[in-house]
């Protein structure tokens, strides 16, 4: 009896150690003009390194922030096209046709792996201008990372079924609605930014260990730098994430920490060579 729980108490310091050491993928970081201004490029992929994040997805309001931090650190930075050239645009670019010329603009002259993040919701995701973000985003062979709710998620795949969707926060849905899109988009990948009611010792609670367990290779974790006072908590974070990823197995702990955002992207690079 004494073997048997000295054994089991053994693999569980083995398992708490392994995840100590575990790279990270952040699929959800912005660096907005308010962040620069208040840390510089070089501080920003100091803190990175310093969590031990290996790749980081950047949006940026406006662009120009990701690419300070992609020049600083390309191999470490993985970039995205943010719609917003300024925060105020959050609720107001799905009806801005001159949001359209800028996306357009910037994608000629620089390389991405997705348009977002950016806030659509119900019915929204029909108009115009979202619309052509799923256009440039087909032309263009990249993800859509979309803050948004599930009825947004089905609106934009009707468009594309054929989409590559990064649904932000989708801890923000019931367990069992993530899971049935999961199933039936086999394009649909999950950033767990703000999946905070990981419940009692910093276990996930058992919906969602079943979500993961059911789709280890479609969920990624991250810190989500809305403010810039977030920046200071990336470490932390990664600290925490490595904490209740820990009390999964071991391989599905590494698939969300950081094996599934690297094969996602890998995937988008290939398609666009």
């Amino acid at each position: 009896m004494r073997h048997a729980v000295l054994v089991l108490l053994l693999a569980g310091i083995g398992a708490a150690a392994r995840a100590a050491d575990l790279p990270i993928f952040d699929a959800h970081l912005h660096y907005s003009h308010d962040a620069w201004e208040q840390l510089s490029a070089k501080e920003a992929i100091a803190l990175l390194r310093k969590a031990g994040v290996r790749r980081g997805m950047v949006s940026s309001s406006n662009d120009d922030g990701t690419q300070r931090l992609y020049a600083e650190a390309p191999n470490l930075i993985v970039p995205e096209l943010r719609p917003y050239r300024k925060r105020g645009e959050i609720g107001t670019w799905v009806r801005d046709e001159t949001v359209v010329a800028y996306v357009e603009e910037r994608l000629k002259k620089y390389r991405y792996v997705a348009i977002g993040e950016f806030h659509l919701f119900g019915a929204d995701a029909d108009l115009p201008v979202p619309r052509r973000m799923v256009q440039l985003a087909k032309q263009y062979k990249i993800l859509l990372h979309a803050h948004s709710d599930a009825d947004a998620i089905e609106r934009l795949f009707r468009q594309d079924p054929e989409a590559r969707i990064l649904w932000a926060h989708a801890g923000f849905e019931r367990p069992d609605r993530v899971r049935e899109l999961l199933r039936k988009y086999k394009n649909l990948w999950a950033d767990l930014a703000f999946r905070t009611d990981h419940g009692s010792g910093g276990k996930p609670p058992p919906e969602w260990r079943e979500a993961f367990l059911e789709f280890p290779d479609r969920f990624m974790v991250g810190t989500d730098t809305y403010v810039p006072e977030r920046w200071h908590y990336v470490p932390e974070h990664a600290a925490w994430s490595r904490s209740w990823l820990s009390t999964l197995p071991p391989d599905v702990a590494e698939r969300i920490a950081y094996k599934n955002g690297e094969a996602m992207v890998e995937a988008i690079v290939a398609r666009q060579q």
